[in-house]
């Protein structure tokens, strides 16, 4: 059976391919929280941006991560839950509209704001990973990078890109989107903050 991670990277690379192709579809799933508010009829926005990129590098640079850390997540709910997908599948989805209200309420009267991608939700599936284990490599730019160092200035820096504004980087979606990916196991093994701590404190090298 396929697991969810790879099936949301199958989707989401074939709903952005399509609209690449279809620019009417490309405006259609755009996070566009102007219309949005004033229209009742497009909060389904909330869900679509996330399924469409900006180019190929955004997605494959989203795809590659989802895939990448979304691997050792699905793992931790087949050991903790008795259905790891559906607890990946609310994760994955929370967090899409987790993140996306800073950005509906900053910019609900500005027509010329958008967003899109799925970086929120793979913010989120990463800190996840980091919380599992804190000293684990990440690659920037082929340079490996533990973890919990990476998580400290990817929030310091989305925080402050967020409040200095500008652009149509939606930096508060990374940013609300990693705070969940840290939130998340409240509702589902807290143990894991343990884990964390221990794992912090123990490094592996």
């Amino acid at each position: 059976m396929i697991n969810p991670h790879t099936l949301i990277a199958i989707v989401t690379v074939g709903v952005s391919i399509l609209a690449f192709q279809n620019r009417e579809l490309f405006n259609k799933c755009l996070m566009y929280p102007y219309g949005i508010t004033r229209k009742n009829d497009q909060w389904y926005r909330l869900i679509t941006h996330a399924f469409i990129h900006a180019d190929w590098m955004h997605l494959l640079f989203n795809m590659i991560a989802l895939w990448s850390f979304g691997n050792a997540v699905f793992n931790y709910f087949a050991i903790t839950t008795s259905s790891p997908s559906m607890y990946f599948f609310i994760m994955y989805f929370l967090a899409i509209l987790f993140s996306s209200i800073p950005d509906l309420t900053k910019h609900k009267n500005d027509m010329y704001y958008s967003s899109l991608g799925a970086s929120g939700a793979v913010s989120a599936v990463i800190f996840f990973n980091i919380l599992l284990d804190p000293w684990s490599m990440i690659l920037i730019f082929f340079i490996p990078c533990p973890g919990i160092i990476f998580g400290v200035v990817y929030l310091i820096y989305s925080n402050y890109m967020g409040k200095r504004g500008g652009g149509n980087i939606s930096h508060d979606a990374h940013f609300y989107g990693a705070v969940f990916g840290l939130l998340y196991p409240l509702f589902v093994e807290p143990s894991i903050y343990m884990n964390f701590i221990h794992r912090l404190l123990n490094p592996s090298w």
